[in-house]
């Protein structure tokens, strides 16, 4: 189990993940945890590792125990306009932002930090590679942010059945690039992403 990276019983400290950097289509989400030291959340861990139904399960608990959390998003528009890197930085300030309560640092999954200031000053922060197997915070927000996103190509699934967004979460499957290239994109796949690219020039050539 990770461990807890308060720096001091004083410290408030907020772990920040996202979840939808690689696929083809949807929001990139992202979520930040203060988790509550006198409520302890047993099995958190990278969102990847975990079975849906666990993170779920953990989902709920981080939601009933954590002294505050707050899921984000940047939107497909948001992601072709400014790219993949900056958009998942723009849904982790938002989801910081967010919070209920101010931190005192952030400690971000991966190799970059989002610029954030509160109350004017700003927020001390460290980006750790694979933080979300690592500080139990970050892995909090891995959860949060993979489950709230799933749920979501889940219901566009609903919408547009034909690319098995309910299956694959809108990744460069098989499938699902078998479905781009026979329907051509809809509206929540992103542009900016060559395999969509592609599918759209393909699609003008043929209505040629």
């Amino acid at each position: 189990m990770p461990r807890s990276s308060i720096v001091t019983p004083y410290t408030i400290l907020c772990g920040v993940d996202e979840a939808g950097r690689g696929p083809l289509a949807g929001a990139v989400y992202a979520a930040a945890v203060i988790l509550d030291p006198a409520r302890s959340i047993e099995g958190l861990t990278d969102s990847k590792l975990l079975t849906a139904k666990r993170r779920d399960r953990l989902a709920l608990e981080i939601r009933a125990y954590a002294r505050s959390f707050c899921v984000a998003t940047a939107s497909v528009e948001e992601i072709d306009e400014i790219n993949i890197l900056q958009a998942s930085l723009l849904a982790m300030k938002r989801a910081v932002e967010g919070l209920v309560v101010a931190p005192d640092e952030m400690r971000v999954d991966g190799l970059h930090l989002p610029k954030i200031s509160i109350n004017g000053k700003v927020l001390a922060g460290q980006a750790i590679v694979e933080g979300d197997r690592l500080i139990a915070e970050i892995s909090a927000a891995s959860i949060l942010a993979k489950t709230a996103r799933d749920e979501n190509m889940c219901e566009w699934d609903r919408r547009f059945p034909q690319y098995g967004f309910a299956k694959h979460k809108g990744y460069g499957t098989r499938e699902h690039l078998d479905a781009l290239n026979r329907f051509g994109p809809c509206e929540i796949h992103r542009k900016s992403f060559s395999p969509v690219r592609n599918a759209l020039r393909q699609a003008r050539l043929f209505a040629e």
